[in-house]
């Protein structure tokens, strides 16, 4: 894999979890609605401004970033829903997709650091940072 395809893959499962990110913040219902209504709109918004730091990474390094719906659902490994999901289901859903792209990041670690790309393995180290952090506040929830 190159370092073009990696941030590209980035780019689509990014894309794939704003949209689902979205859908749960309007979806949401119950107790928790206020406190994950406003947690969903943090992250998506958080995953809008990751959206466009990969995107411009890559055109910084002569790549060309996919940029259509069809392309983030051919190439996403993040899957979208459609399903009713309860609050609780939404949350798992959240940390199940947080932890396979720091898993991805971690790959695109190396990718990026054989290519001699440390502006890129930096950029990646620091999401991976943002989302571990992300996920023990959500799994945190969890456990209330």
């Amino acid at each position: 894999m190159t370092v073009e395809q990696m941030i590209n893959l980035q780019i689509a499962n990014w894309n794939v979890l704003y949209t689902k990110l979205h859908r749960f913040h309007w979806y949401v219902k119950g107790p928790h609605f206020f406190t994950l209504h406003a947690k969903f709109e943090e992250l998506y918004e958080e995953a809008a401004a990751t959206i466009d730091e990969f995107a411009e990474q890559l055109l910084t390094i002569g790549g060309s970033p996919i940029s259509t719906l069809k392309e983030y659902l051919q190439l996403a490994t993040i899957e979208e829903t459609s399903e009713t999901l309860s609050a609780e289901e939404m949350v798992q859903t959240i940390v199940h997709d947080f932890s396979l792209i720091i898993d991805e990041l971690k790959a695109g670690m190396e990718v990026a650091e054989q290519n001699n790309d440390e502006v890129t393995s930096d950029m990646l180290l620091e999401l991976i940072g943002k989302l571990n952090k992300h996920n023990w506040m959500l799994k945190s929830f969890l456990e209330a």
